[in-house]
């Protein structure tokens, strides 16, 4: 048997293959988060395509915390209703799910939210919006810690297999990890023990909220690729090893800021019209310029973060990696976890035009992804469209 569909243990949860849909922003959820029949719709065809772990798009834990036009909340006891159909339906066919609990930090923008962004700190002006956000207080802060926990609790009695807790991409956990964000000199930020605090306590929090046999997982950056060093492959190292003593049970490493890199974290080909279109008339010029010097710098290269897992997984040692970025070929895939280099293989863009693709692999007939990297699934994110495979057309925004 292919070690890619062997068992594997993610805390407490067996999962009957090593295949894991990563966390994929749906623009699918109604205007409050609620979840929707088109979301449900979604992730019953991956179940039924067999993918071993479902890690929905991220759910929002505060109303602060929104990014987008339409992604999924978690903020309050009013989602659960839904969220327990949307894992019924995962659960039915046979796949675990986990939620990816997340807070957009300064990562949104005040016409989003109705006010100005929060952030770790207010150094760094966003570059699509020009803003700055306001750095959180004390009081914000212990508010944020809280409703992580508070969302938590709300999956399990939603009757999710276990959470993710998003700190990559420039969210907000990824914004107090990451010295280009945290410029704070107090007990926040000033040195990586520091910085690490934010999510340190989210985690305590979590673990006083959950049962033992609820999974608490981490996706996290290994390289922001921001404009000045943020978190660093080296500095990635050493959070994996607290997040290790932490008791974390899985961590799936990616890379990049949805803003400052976003053709880091999604190789390929640069979609430079179908980006320009969700702009206003007046930034288009220079948006073309800017968006259009990034073609030929990002090639698809597959496997783009596994350089960095090997050099986590020594020092996680037992527990499991979760490896993202540019998988396309079974091959590669089975030569990942055979290594050891992974115990996980995580793919978004193939399973958004593939949700069959894991059942085809296992009844052998395919041995690659049709994925191609076009990225115009990326670029339906900012034009407010939802999310799904646009290669072959790309409506015009109205």
């Amino acid at each position: 048997m292919n070690v890619l569909f062997t068992p594997q243990m993610i805390g407490n949860v067996e999962l009957k293959n090593r295949f894991v849909h990563s966390a994929t922003y749906e623009g699918m959820a109604d205007h409050d988060g609620k979840v929707t029949k088109e979301l449900i719709k979604r992730y019953r065809l991956l179940a039924q395509g067999d993918v071993g772990l479902i890690i929905p798009g991220f759910m929002y834990v505060h109303p602060l915390g929104r990014a987008y036009k339409a992604p999924i909340g978690i903020y309050s006891n009013d989602m659960i209703e839904g969220l327990k159909s949307l894992v019924k339906e995962v659960h039915e066919s046979g796949s675990k799910i986990f939620f990816q609990l997340n807070h957009a930090g300064q990562q949104t923008s005040p016409a989003d939210l109705g006010q100005m962004p929060l952030g770790a700190s207010n150094a760094v002006r966003d570059p699509i919006n020009f803003f700055k956000p306001r750095q959180m207080n004390e009081i914000e802060i212990k508010e944020t810690i809280d409703a992580y926990a508070e969302a938590a609790g709300r999956a399990v009695k939603a009757g999710a297999d276990g959470i993710q807790l998003h700190c990559a991409h420039g969210y907000l956990i990824n914004q107090f990890l990451s010295p280009f964000f945290n410029r704070r000199q107090d007990k926040w930020g000033g040195s990586s023990e520091n910085r690490f605090r934010f999510l340190k306590q989210v985690i305590h929090a979590i673990q006083a909220t959950v049962p033992d046999n609820f999974a608490l997982t981490v996706k996290l950056n290994t390289n922001d690729f921001t404009p000045r060093p943020g978190i660093t492959p080296e500095l990635a190292v050493e959070y994996a090893g607290m997040l290790k003593e932490l008791g974390v049970d899985m961590i799936e490493v990616s890379c990049g800021s949805s803003v400052f890199s976003y053709m880091n974290m999604c190789r390929g080909e640069v979609p430079v019209k179908e980006m320009v279109q969700s702009m206003p008339l007046w930034k288009k010029p220079v948006a073309w310029l800017m968006i259009q010097s990034l073609k030929g710098k990002y090639d698809h290269d597959e496997g783009y973060n596994l350089t960095a897992a090997r050099a986590i997984k020594p020092v996680i040692g037992d527990v499991p990696l979760g490896l993202v970025g540019g998988m396309r070929t079974l091959d590669k895939m089975s030569r990942v976890i055979t290594s050891k280099d992974a115990d996980l293989i995580s793919m978004c863009r193939p399973f958004i035009r593939e949700p069959f693709i894991i059942k085809k692999f296992r009844e052998n007939k395919k041995d690659k992804v049709a994925c191609v990297s076009c990225n115009r699934c990326l670029a339906a994110v900012p034009n407010g469209f939802p999310t799904r495979c646009y290669h072959k057309s790309f409506p015009k925004r109205i």
